[in-house]
C-alpha cells in the first residue's frame, strides 16, 4: 500500500514547537511509558508531544495510571483528555513489572499453576480492555508468561486458552483488537506459536499480534523485514530497539545489529496504521534523552534518501 505525501507537522500542543521532518514512509511513532518510569505520567507525555511522537505506549502500572488503585475511571478519563489535548494516539499495554505480585516479576500469568493467579491476570486484563476501551486505544497488548516448572506443553497452552477466552471476549464486545506479543522465553515465543494460539481459538477475529522488531532480531529464523511482511495480516501492535541475536535486551538504537531501513519500509508497505513504539524498558534513568535520539533515529532511519 503506498502513501500520498502528508503536509509538515503541525506545531505541538506543549511547547508550539514544529518538530524535525517526519518520515514520508506513513509510520506512526510512539514511545513506551515503560522506559519513563522516572516521570509522572502527564510529563511523560508532555514530553513526547514536544519531541514529536504520534502517540503513545501507555504500560498500566502504579506509576502511571495504576489499574488496581481506586478512582480508575476518573483518571482514566483525565488521562483521555490530556492524550486528545496533545494529539497522542495510545496503544495499551500490559507488561508492568510487579502490578499483581510486589514479589514474582510478571506474575501471576495467564499460565500460572494456581487457578486463582490465573483469574487474577484474567482480570487484569479485562480491567485493561475497559481502559483501552475508554482511551479510544489502537490495542491492547498482552503475552502468555513463562511456563511454569514441571508443566508439560499441553498444560500450558490449555491454560492459555482457558484465561485468555474471557479476556477476548470482553475485547470483542469492547471493540479493542487483543495484540498478543510473541516474547523470548516464554510460551508463546514466535510468530509460529502465535499462530498456533490462534488455531487453538478458533482464529478469533479480534485477536491480532504485537510485533517485537529487537525480538525478531533476537529468536526468529527470518530476518526483521521478513518477520514484519510475514506476520502483516495480523499486525495489531508493532514494538521497536535494537537487539542482537540470540541475546534478549533491549537497545538503543545502533548499539545491536539490526538493519533498519528495511524493517521500516517493510512496515510501510503492509500499510499498518498502528504506532510503531520505542521499547526501552531498563533505560528510564536516561528517558528523556532515549526518546530525544530514538525519534531523531527513526525519522532519519525512516526517510529515504534524495
Amino acid at each position: 500500500m503506498s502513501h500520498a505525501p502528508t503536509p509538515g507537522p503541525a506545531p505541538t500542543p506543549a511547547t508550539g514547537q514544529v518538530p524535525g521532518p517526519a518520515p514520508v514512509s506513513g509510520l506512526r511513532f510512539g514511545y513506551g511509558t515503560n522506559g519513563l518510569t522516572d516521570l509522572r505520567l502527564a510529563d511523560a507525555l508532555a514530553l513526547l508531544a514536544d519531541l514529536g511522537y504520534d502517540g503513545v505506549g501507555l504500560t498500566l502500572d502504579h506509576m502511571h495510571l495504576d489499574p488496581l488503585a481506586p478512582g480508575l475511571a476518573g483518571r482514566t478519563r483525565e488521562t483521555a483528555a490530556r492524550l486528545a489535548e496533545l494529539g497522542l494516539d495510545v496503544t495499551v499495554e500490559t507488561g508492568a513489572r510487579y502490578v499483581l505480585d510486589p514479589r514474582r516479576k510478571h506474575g501471576p500469568t495467564l499460565l500460572d499453576a494456581d487457578p486463582g493467579g490465573r483469574a487474577a491476570r484474567t482480570a487484569l486484563l479485562i480491567t485493561s480492555v475497559r481502559v483501552a476501551a475508554d482511551l479510544g486505544a489502537r490495542a491492547l497488548h498482552c503475552f502468555s508468561g513463562i511456563t511454569p516448572e514441571g508443566t508439560d506443553p499441553d498444560t500450558a497452552w490449555k491454560r492459555l486458552v482457558e484465561s485468555l477466552t474471557p479476556v477476548l471476549d470482553a475485547a470483542e464486545a469492547a471493540g479493542v483488537p487483543l495484540a498478543v506479543e510473541p516474547e523470548p522465553g516464554h510460551l508463546l515465543a514466535t510468530i509460529d506459536d502465535f499462530h498456533h494460539l490462534r488455531s487453538l481459538l478458533g482464529s478469533p477475529q479480534h485477536l491480532g499480534l504485537t510485533l517485537d522488531i529487537g525480538h525478531c532480531q533476537c529468536l526468529e529464523e527470518l530476518p526483521p523485514a521478513e518477520c514484519v511482511r510475514e506476520a502483516a495480516p495480523w499486525l495489531r501492535h508493532v514494538q521497536i530497539e535494537d537487539m542482537r541475536r540470540g541475546v534478549h535486551e533491549h537497545l538503543p538504537f545502533g548499539d545491536g545489529e539490526i538493519d533498519f531501513p528495511p524493517v521500516l519500509e517493510a512496515l510501510a508497505a503492509t500499510g499498518y496504521q498502528g504506532l510503531t513504539v520505542v521499547e526501552l524498558p531498563r533505560h528510564s534513568h536516561a528517558g528523556p534523552e532515549q526518546a530525544r535520539r530514538s525519534i531523531e533515529f527513526l525519522r532519519a532511519k525512516g526517510t529515504p534518501a534524495c
